[in-house]
């Protein structure tokens, strides 16, 4: 009877080890999803602004440039 206490504690404080590691698992996913959401978010006012210069340059037709025909 011992034994399976033993046993049955043993188990138990495995789950809780494992439930520990992945919700530690969780958070470093959740900053790095943040993380890279914000550089998205950064990097939309240039990435609008340099496609409005480009379908200018390309508008203008006296840009001789084989990337902007």
């Amino acid at each position: 009877m011992a034994e399976n206490l033993k046993a049955l504690r043993r188990r138990l404080r495995t789950i809780r080890n494992t439930k520990q590691i992945t919700r530690a698992m969780e958070m470093v996913s959740a900053a790095k999803l943040r993380r890279a959401q914000n550089a998205l978010f950064a990097g939309r006012p240039y990435a609008s602004k340099l496609t409005d210069v480009l379908a200018r340059l390309s508008a203008s037709g006296t840009v001789a440039h084989p990337l902007l025909a």
